[in-house]
């Protein structure tokens, strides 16, 4: 057993498995998983996890080199955007596209996280960095 961190199994192994440019999502309750793609399902009830606290989890787990969110956030989800700006100031690149196209990007993904959030476009992509 883990003393601290990353407790969830599966996700430990999505994540340690990764290579560079990999993808993983961080998803919101109603993101649709695409066919072939795994799907760790956390989500309890709605808003339970909520998709900052793994966001957080697995950022702290994961070499990220960058991020990918909707744009529509700008006009729908202000924590998302309080959230990607964060992260640009952190010196992280966070790119943009529209929900449709994100959409299309989650088929390449290694495994769609579903949280419990019911906040509109709370999905993120997180490509796989290296440590050296």
């Amino acid at each position: 057993m883990r003393r601290q961190g990353l407790l969830h199994a599966e996700l430990n192994r999505v994540i340690a498995a990764m290579g560079h440019t990999d993808t993983i999502v961080i998803a919101d309750v109603g993101l649709p998983v695409p066919a072939g793609v795994p799907c760790i399902d956390l989500a309890l009830v709605a808003g339970t996890p909520r998709f900052v606290d793994v966001f957080d989890a697995v950022y702290r787990e994961l070499a990220v080199e960058r991020i990918t969110v909707a744009s529509e956030i700008h006009a729908r989800n202000p924590s998302m955007l309080a959230l990607a700006e964060r992260l640009r100031a952190d010196g992280l690149a966070v790119d943009e596209m529209a929900h449709e196209d994100f959409k299309r990007a989650c088929a390449f993904a290694r495994a769609v996280v579903r949280t419990g959030e019911t906040s509109p476009y709370a999905n993120a992509i997180l490509h796989a960095g290296v440590t050296f």
